[in-house]
């Protein structure tokens, strides 16, 4: 069976360190260049459909998460406060608290709705020791996280849209959910669910309802995705939400200019960083999509004598945006191995023939002009965004 853990340290994606501590995995150079390519791809997603993205701290005071309900709701999973004077203070463990504060940042009007609030940021888990594993399982997770803030009778539409850019988001990693579960709360037929069941209607999902398994504001759509040994789990989800806007105070003038209060839209189309990859190496037992492959192609000189060629055309290729290297270390046999086993898409070889010819040889394709070469790699690499 595929494991995330081994394959991930095998490729040096990751590594864990006791003085570090559990649940707290270091991101090495190679999964680090994943993570920053699928983080791209995602900002840039979610900028060309109307987001905007902030930062914010990853704590806050007391007040926040009591008056959030994460206190009473969740606070078994969140770390212990932090004294600060006479106030404490607390890792978060979601982000929506801080993103209900930029909706708050000013007076908003019905001219400003729907307002796209978006997020890749850092939130933390108590999780207990005898669970953490590997990405999956971690104390400090990276969320590409997302709030829209926006009135009622635009809550099927937003919904909608983002279940159109999960969709996209998963087609770009090559990623098949596995079905989609309606997580219902207490109130299996309230309003917040039937936004959720119109929207999955209007799209044409198919879906299972599941009772009890709601967020403790409201019921959510859970896209579940299954490893190769069958176990699941959820990764991205939309959820509706009225109660936090209530606990805020948050609202907005409409066009009558009567002050209204918003639904929030809680989205992450792929869910956190760590979980992603270790799926998506198991998945892909490690060759992930060429766009965040990280490295994307080495360049290998057959001898000394092409090393100069070699490095020309591997600096052509970074200067055009794609992860390249090149190998001059060991036999021509060994190198082309040891692309394999660390789950390089493209390998370009060099000889004597190629350096005189401004030609590179790509395995298993017959020798192109260099600068058709380079083309056909970097359209093979190209972030899979709309034109």
């Amino acid at each position: 069976m595929i494991d995330h853990r081994r394959l991930g340290r095998e490729l040096d994606y990751f590594h864990s360190d006791p003085l570090v501590g559990a649940g707290l995995p270091i991101w090495l150079p190679d999964g680090a260049a994943v993570r920053h390519a699928i983080e791209s791809y995602l900002r840039e997603l979610e900028r060309r459909n109307g987001y905007r993205h902030v930062y914010s701290p990853p704590l806050a005071r007391r007040e926040m998460y009591e008056r959030s309900g994460h206190l009473v709701h969740f606070g078994d999973d969140m770390f212990p406060p932090m004294p600060d004077g006479g106030a404490e203070l607390f890792l978060r463990p979601s982000l929506c608290p801080h993103h209900a504060m930029v909706f708050a940042s000013r007076g908003r009007s019905y001219r400003d709705l729907p307002l796209r609030v978006a997020e890749l940021g850092p939130m933390y888990r108590e999780e207990r020791s005898g669970v953490l594993g590997g990405l999956s399982r971690v104390r400090a997770v990276s969320l590409n996280d997302a709030h829209i803030f926006c009135a009622e009778e635009q809550a099927v539409a937003e919904i909608s849209g983002v279940l159109a850019l999960m969709r996209q988001a998963h087609e770009a990693v090559r990623m098949k959910p596995l079905r989609y579960r309606l997580s219902l709360s207490d109130e299996g037929t309230g309003k917040s669910a039937e936004l959720l069941r119109a929207a999955l209607g209007d799209c044409g999902i198919a879906y299972e309802e599941a009772p009890g398994e709601g967020a403790f504001y409201g019921p959510k759509i859970d896209v579940q995705i299954a490893d190769p040994a069958g176990r699941e789990q959820t990764l991205s989800t939309v959820q509706i939400d009225y109660f936090q806007p209530e606990r805020f105070g948050l609202g907005y003038v409409d066009s009558a200019q009567r002050e209204q209060r918003p639904v929030i839209i809680h989205r992450s189309l792929l869910g956190s960083m760590e979980r992603l990859v270790a799926h998506l190496l198991e998945i892909h037992n490690g060759w992930l999509p060429d766009w965040c492959a990280p490295v994307q192609a080495v360049v290998l000189p057959v001898h000394d004598d092409q090393f100069g060629a070699a490095r020309q055309f591997a600096d052509r290729a970074v200067a055009r945006g794609l992860r390249v290297e090149v190998w001059a270390d060991g036999s021509l046999g060994a190198r082309v191995r040891r692309a394999a086993e660390r789950r390089v898409p493209h390998v370009a070889v060099i000889g004597a023939a190629e350096a005189a010819a401004g030609a590179v040889a790509f395995r298993g394709r017959e020798p192109q002009p260099e600068d058709v070469a380079l083309e056909v790699l970097a359209d093979s690499c190209e972030v899979p965004l709309p034109g």
